[in-house]
């Protein structure tokens, strides 16, 4: 494994932007009347993902990282639950929606296991 010099080099940090870049392609289908409801709500919390870890980082400051990583995990449980109203909404398709949620599962066992290897 490579020396971490900046957040960009964290794998997690690159499925990130990875997952937000496929719920900004999936909410370009939701209807225009949910550009400034929805679609805004839910492209903020999948932004706020991976911004949460380069801010944590970028501290450099192991509590200040963990902690950064908690708040990761709360836009991971807030995105998620946006994904179960879209799909209940009709907004997403039961495969998107259940993508999108394995995606999530995934970024949160990540999330999860790199704050637990962060010293306490």
């Amino acid at each position: 494994m490579g020396e971490i010099k900046s957040y960009r080099d964290l794998l997690i940090w690159q499925k990130d932007i990875v997952f937000v870049k496929q719920v900004y392609q999936e909410t370009t289908r939701f209807p225009d009347s949910e550009r400034y409801g929805l679609v805004n709500q839910i492209r903020r919390a999948a932004v706020s993902i991976p911004s949460n870890i380069a801010e944590g980082q970028a501290r450099q400051h192991t509590g200040e990282f963990r902690q950064f990583l908690f708040i990761a995990l709360g836009s991971i449980a807030e995105v998620e639950t946006q994904i179960i109203i879209s799909k209940e909404l009709g907004f997403l398709s039961d495969a998107v929606s259940a993508s999108l949620q394995a995606d999530l599962l995934e970024l949160q066992k990540m999330t999860r296991t790199l704050a637990s290897r962060l010293s306490k």
